[in-house]
């Protein structure tokens, strides 16, 4: 458990918590590993997991627009690559709608965190310190990928606007 703990206080979303506090979180973690290639989850299904990643490699994947024919095979678009600290799936904890995106291995003994949405959002409740720290810090990084989502959709609108 102690190994959890350390790693938990390295992870971005678990910033500035007391040691009892990750030592809570860490109760709640289901650690799991897998292997290149294996599915995490898929664009569109349900909801209702935090991941932290505690060593290897993820890409989080879309499919491109459903307007192409359809007979032309369209592959998975990489949005982005997450490595050790980083987290995934955390839009669960705010609502438990369709996943905007796949998770995918991209890396051999990728060990993952899983964090159930219930159980971390009774935590969160039953200790509004812990919740409001981690809510702080879940802001913060969704705030970050807006800012680079946007960032990179300026990009392409820029360089299209050039051809």
């Amino acid at each position: 458990m102690n190994s959890l703990v350390n790693f938990l206080k390295q992870s971005d979303i678990f910033y500035q918590l007391t040691p009892t506090q990750l030592e809570l979180v860490a109760n709640l973690c289901q650690e799991v590993v897998y292997q290149t290639g294996e599915v995490i989850f898929k664009e569109n299904s349900s909801s209702k997991e935090l991941y932290v990643i505690a060593q290897g490699e993820i890409e989080i994947s879309i499919t491109p627009s459903t307007t192409e024919p359809a007979s032309v095979p369209v592959d998975d678009a990489v949005i982005a690559k997450l490595r050790r600290g980083q987290s995934f799936g955390e839009v669960a904890l705010v609502d438990e709608g369709l996943r905007s995106a796949s998770a995918r291995v991209s890396q051999k003994d990728t060990r993952l965190l899983i964090v159930q949405r219930d159980k971390l959002i009774m935590l969160c409740e039953t200790y509004p310190q812990l919740g409001y720290r981690l809510m702080h810090n879940l802001a913060a990084d969704l705030a970050m990928k807006i800012r680079n989502t946007d960032l990179r959709i300026r990009e392409q609108l820029l360089y299209k606007s050039q051809e």
